[in-house]
């Protein structure tokens, strides 16, 4: 038995749920459990029974959070997610929910699980039948005498698509004799080699450089999708059976979408929305419970949650179902794609289900034949200050018949709070791994945490735990960056859009015309100049042309002149202005140099303290930058570091750990950013991380009122304040320092040249930190040629996923599908619409596919005020669509946007779309992108 399952055995409460299990008293009540008791309970319950059992959660989210607890009690928890249904004809779709449903499936008809953990949307939808899963289970063997044609027809038959090569789980591809393929189970592809009909080798390789890594002797292989129809002619006949039962119904457009997909099946080729065939293929309705054996436990974790999520799920159903069929792609007989709330209950209530609630609501949905009370309590997560845990711990301290353990993050953290407590007098033990026992009057420091801590008084328990879990978070792939003004198709031109021609200077674009020129017709672009000029560009000069990218005010953009000396004269002026300031930087970074700079002290225990709060596991690429960042500001000259990385990979961690290296030695650290929304994402930022110790931090912007300013202004010159931050309200001459150490200029690439150099050139002797993930050519060329060191960001996060992109013509019935979506699973959604002048009738439009949705709107032209309010109701949740322009590109992150969708993603160019991306998917989903773009636009 595990220590964790240990700590229930002497409760009288767990021994009366034993009882009443054994005896199968069911249904059954269990009252007093939060979140991470129910977790704690499961796991027990299975390991003493022992059992298996599936959990129902009201939501995704906290069936996650549950999952990672279970995890965390040594529980082999697996994550059933809801699925997105393939009902409409897409450019491209994702099934990776599909395949992580499939491998839960897998795993239990293996009974290779503890707890399955679901939310009770995915529940309900329904699923292959599990003869249907087991028929299209099938092992490979070396040496069996598989025919390459008879695989081939196996896998076609179980989901598999045929590719030109494997990137993606559920794919294959067939080279010769070489067959490569990607169960949904596993975690790599897999490489078949054939002899003949035989199999000679089996393993598996890596997706990127396609290298083997270790040989197999079998391979076990799961349907990569849940729609397994015997063979496509069985479908095909069974959709033509079907059309004959629409006909006279006046349903035409039904039938003209069946027989577009029927006429597939005929060629044997799967339709894109096979899934709306489930009611047809599969005429038993069969869910998750359907896997379960006999015996196996079922619990309603907060039941009245989770009835209220389950008739929600039933009605925005019905919605869908209606816009549906007016569309066109469903019917009566092809609508039945989940079990209802009340079918779904009855067949909970006939296995017997556990009711796991924290108080009492009433009556439950079902009558229960006992109801027991738990005596326990949750508490929240230790916020890594040493004193307050301390003064928590005191009530423990010579007793031998309490029980504490603390869960404290990473091994690391974990021994080095071990010795902590033992300076402190306490009696403490860290385990890398969970003991056998706890033992009594001891304090056991365990790696990992839980969502929150727990408290058993009659069993004189306790847990602790560090932080809260926050799983897996999104990166987004690299790309290269291009010049930001440039155009990179026709495609990108509009028509009475301002642009630039390096010759001639600024015009307006007037279209394409197509001009006879030495007996043939070639396209040419159209510019119009001032004074009626006009300027015919050659189609493959478009690198000559640039965007405009000055103020566009009525008025304010003044034409040149073709021939005139205007533009010329300005080109002069420019190009003095660049060498004037090219020699000022030239000085400025030599007299950096040749002067003494302050060198930081070496790291004290309170700088310690401050990193192993850090509630995640560093990368060693992080590691490594902040050793390269903190040994030269411990050097007797300048620091002028450039921290390159990834948006997401952890640049604001390292560059915390140096403001606070720098306001440890009592210095003054500036942080500039380029806009007020990032700047009060930092300040919150730096409250949290720095809570509890004595640094004071503040932020000035135009956010801040004029009266709180001054009061700031004046801490700052008296040096009562630490850390400051700030946008170009920082390079103001009425800002004064008592005592600089640190500059760190975030997103250094929306700066101009001037405004970054400004504090260099009034602090020449300051170390400067510079983040970006796309850093400028000035930049990177100074850091390649050695006049400012380079720090790089290549190692993502531990667990972190990669958005899902989809790429599709612009559909709003498609699109309020994903929406949709993510608010089930209690997200928000970007919907990024970049043209101010129509914003509001798209918002209009979306909220009437989305009446329950609270939908707004922001952009660069509403005021400071309006815009900071907006961007609080967004962190706080209180929207769920926000309507916006590429003011997200800004840099803000907020946690719970998981679903991003850019209209028409052709006017952006790929820098720009990979930092949008960029801003979604902080918390523990998988985040999607959908690029769209329309059709037959000039």
């Amino acid at each position: 038995m595990s220590c964790f399952s240990a700590l229930w055995q002497e409760s009288q409460e767990f021994q009366t749920i034993l009882t009443d299990l054994r005896g199968h008293r069911l249904p059954m009540g269990i009252l007093g459990l939060s979140s991470v008791h129910k977790a704690h309970l499961a796991a027990a319950l299975c390991e003493t029974l022992p059992r298996r059992a599936l959990l129902v959660a009201p939501d995704e989210l906290q069936a996650r959070r549950l999952a990672e607890d279970l995890r965390t009690f040594g529980c082999q928890a697996l994550l059933y997610p809801a699925r997105d249904l393939a009902l409409r004809p897409a450019e491209s779709r994702s099934r990776e929910y599909e395949h992580q449903r499939l491998r839960v499936l897998d795993a239990m008809c293996s009974q290779c699980f503890d707890v399955i953990v679901c939310s009770v949307e995915a529940a309900m939808q329904r699923t292959l039948p599990p003869q249907s899963l087991a028929a299209n289970r099938f092992i490979l063997r070396c040496g069996e005498g598989q025919g390459l044609g008879a695989l081939i027809a196996r896998l076609l038959r179980a989901g598999y698509s045929r590719a030109q090569q494997v990137d993606g789980a559920g794919q294959f591809a067939v080279r010769g004799g070489i067959v490569d393929l990607f169960p949904p189970q596993a975690q790599n592809p897999l490489r078949l080699e054939f002899w003949g009909d035989q199999i000679d080798s089996i393993a598996a390789f890596d997706l990127e450089s396609q290298r083997r890594l270790e040989p197999l002797q079998e391979v076990l292989l799961c349907p990569a999708n849940e729609i397994v129809p015997e063979s496509t002619e069985a479908l095909a006949a069974l959709v033509e059976a079907f059309l004959q039962t629409v006909r006279g119904r006046g349903a035409t457009r039904v039938k003209l979408s069946l027989q577009a997909d029927l006429d597939q099946l005929r060629t044997g080729l799967r339709p894109a929305s096979i899934d709306r065939y489930l009611p047809l293929i599969y005429a038993r309705e069969c869910t998750v419970l359907d896997y379960l054996a006999r015996d196996d436990l079922l619990f309603f974790s907060e039941s009245f949650n989770v009835r209220e999520r389950a008739t929600a799920c039933d009605k925005l159903w019905l919605e869908d179902l209606k816009a549906l069929v007016e569309e066109g792609i469903l019917c009566a007989g092809l609508d039945r794609y989940a079990l209802r709330w009340q079918d779904f209950l009855a067949q909970a209530e006939r296995r017997g289900v556990i009711y796991i609630d924290n108080l009492h609501r009433g009556s439950f949905d079902t009558p229960v034949r006992d109801l027991v009370s738990v005596n326990a309590r949750q508490t929240s997560p230790w916020n890594g200050l040493l004193d307050l845990l301390l003064e928590d711990l005191e009530h423990l301290r010579g007793r031998n018949d309490h029980t504490g353990v603390i869960f404290a993050g990473t091994e690391k953290s974990a021994k080095s709070l071990a010795e902590d407590l033992r300076g402190a007098g306490f009696s403490a033990l860290c385990c890398p791994t969970p003991p056998a026992a706890f033992p009594k009057g001891s304090i056991t420091v365990l790696p990992g945490s839980l969502s929150a801590g727990a408290e058993y008084p009659l069993e004189k328990c306790r847990l602790i735990t560090f932080g809260a879990k926050n799983a897996a978070k999104q990166s987004a792939g690299k790309k290269n960056t291009p010049a930001k003004n440039a155009f990179h198709s026709l495609a990108q031109l509009r028509k009475g859009d301002y642009v630039v021609h390096k010759a001639h200077g600024v015009g307006i674009f007037e279209g394409i015309t197509r001009m006879d020129a030495g007996g043939a017709e070639k396209d040419y672009i159209q510019i119009r100049y001032s004074k009626g000029d006009a300027l015919y560009l050659p189609v493959t000069q478009l690198d000559q042309v640039t965007r405009y990218i000055g103020p566009k005010n009525e008025g304010a953009v003044k034409l040149n002149r073709l021939g005139g000396k205007e533009w010329q004269k300005t080109r002069g002026r420019v190009g003095t202005a660049v060498r004037e300031l090219a020699k000022e930087l030239t000085a400025l970074y030599a007299q950096r140099l040749a002067l003494p700079g302050f060198a930081f002290s070496p790291d004290i225990d309170m700088q310690n303290d401050f990193e192993r709060r850090f509630e995640f596991e560093e990368t060693q690429d992080q590691l490594r930058c902040i050793d390269e960042i903190k040994r030269d500001m411990e050097q007797p000259h300048p620091m002028d570091r450039l921290l390159c990385g990834d948006v997401g990979f952890g640049k604001t961690e390292v560059a915390l750990r140096a403001a606070f290296k720098c306001a440890a030695d009592g210095k003054q650290c500036a942080i500039l950013v380029p806009t007020t929304i990032l700047a009060f994402q930092h300040i919150q930022t730096i409250r949290r991380r720095f809570e509890g110790f004595p640094i004071d931090a503040a932020m000035l912007s135009r956010f801040v009122p004029p009266a709180e300013s001054k009061q700031i202004l004046q801490k700052l010159k008296r040096g009562s304040i630490d850390i400051i931050v700030g946008t170009h309200r920082l390079i103001s001459g009425d800002v004064q320092f008592r005592d600089l150490g640190l500059i760190i200029v975030d997103e250094e690439q929306r700066f101009g040249v001037t405004q970054k150099e400004k504090l260099k050139e009034r602090y020449p002797a300051i170390d400067v930190l510079t983040l970006t993930a796309t850093p400028i050519p000035r930049t990177l060329n100074m850091a390649l040629s050695d006049i400012r060191d380079m720090s790089v960001l290549e190692e993502a996060p531990q667990d972190r996923h990669p958005v899902q992109t989809y790429v599709l013509e612009h559909d709003l019935g498609v699109l309020a599908q994903a929406m949709h979506q993510e608010l089930r699973r209690s997200g928000q959604v970007y919907y990024l619409h970049n043209r101010v002048e129509s914003i509001e009738r798209c918002a209009a439009q979306i909220k009437a596919l989305l009446p329950e949705a609270r939908v707004e709107i922001a952009h660069g032209q509403m005021s400071e005020e309006e815009l900071s309010g907006i961007w609080r109701r967004q962190l706080e949740g209180e929207i769920d669509v926000l309507v916006c322009t590429t003011i997200i590109e800004t840099g803000i992150d907020i946690p719970n946007v998981n679903t991003l969708i850019i209209e028409d993603a052709d006017r952006f160019g790929l820098a720009q779309l990979h930092q949008i991306r960029g801003r979604v998917g902080r918390s523990a989903r998988r985040a999607s992108a959908y690029l769209t773009f329309r059709r037959g636009r000039e």
